[in-house]
């Protein structure tokens, strides 16, 4: 296999329910699906008159330039708030040989993220494929003791991972704390909605992955130049009709523009499942374990 940084390479082988609206004349802001009423006085009222009083004033024809009460005038305000969320994710959990033998060794870390059909509340569904399958069957020569903490969480029905990094980072937040990890060896991959995912959850923390592997995956091109400095090895099938080979072509092109330099490995034979090849394959660990976590260069 040989592959070209930035270029294609062959490969062998319920809603809501509505907000109640406040009363005529005050105005209002929802958030979070509740209604806020702003402090102050309202704009049309004032204490002791009434909306008569004020529209007669505003037709007197002795007054050439009605005098606009200082309430209509447009003020400028602030709104702060302190916002809780709680997130859950069920996830599985593997250790490397000799974890428990050193108390003080820190060891790198993977985080795997599923595709759309290993969704729900059954993690023996996440055991099908990828990562957690490698790891259960040490089918990786070189690797049957997998030296990783290998991370594998379930997204929940209906949602998507691209739209959960909240929930990813908190996760990987509280792995660490838990866990021995090397906080300059944490990798992510991801393969169909996880290389997307893969793509988000870097784009929104780049300063925390060592290496990034999205798999017949993709992503928004505008992220890209959030991802330039973090190495990056992307995987396809050129047969895939699921995720067309351009969704991840075009992130390979966008973070080469801005100075990035992907690997880009696409299978020609391969259709959807480009993932057990690269998975199965010792030089992507290789790979993974060559590379340390490095600050993203200054923007200029």
């Amino acid at each position: 296999m040989r592959t070209a940084r930035g270029a294609l390479e062959p490969a062998h082988g319920g809603q809501p329910s509505a907000p109640t609206q406040p009363s005529i004349g005050r105005p209002f802001f929802t958030a979070l699906g509740r209604v806020f009423a702003l402090s102050g006085s309202p704009p049309f009222h004032q204490p002791g008159g009434s909306l008569g009083s004020i529209a007669q004033r505003y037709s007197s024809p002795s007054t050439l330039s009605p005098k606009i009460p200082s309430t209509a005038i447009l003020q400028e305000r602030s709104f702060r708030r302190r916002v809780t969320r709680q997130v859950s994710l069920r996830y599985l959990l593997s250790l490397p040989t000799g974890y428990e033998r050193s108390k003080t060794k820190r060891w790198p870390l993977i985080l795997f993220l599923h595709g759309a059909g290993e969704r729900g509340d059954d993690l023996s569904l996440v055991r099908k494929h990828g990562l957690p399958r490698v790891v259960a069957e040490r089918r990786v020569p070189g690797f049957e003791n997998f030296p990783f903490i290998a991370v594998s969480p379930q997204c929940p029905t209906d949602r998507w991972w691209s739209r959960e990094t909240l929930a990813l980072e908190a996760l990987l937040e509280g792995i660490e704390q838990e866990f021995r990890v090397d906080p300059d060896r944490i990798y992510l991959t991801g393969l169909s909605m996880g290389g997307f995912g893969t793509f988000a959850l870097a784009a929104t923390l780049p300063d925390r992955f060592a290496a990034i592997v999205p798999i017949c995956g993709g992503g928004s091109r505008t992220d890209a130049r959030r991802l330039g400095h973090i190495p990056l090895w992307v995987f396809h099938g050129a047969k895939d009709e699921t995720v067309p080979l351009r969704s991840s072509a075009e992130m390979v092109e966008a973070i080469a523009r801005f100075g990035g330099s992907p690997r880009f490995t696409v299978y020609p034979d391969a259709k959807h499942d480009s993932w057990t090849e690269t998975y199965d394959n010792p030089d992507l660990y290789h790979w993974l374990l060559s590379n340390i976590r490095k600050p993203p260069e200054p923007a200029s």
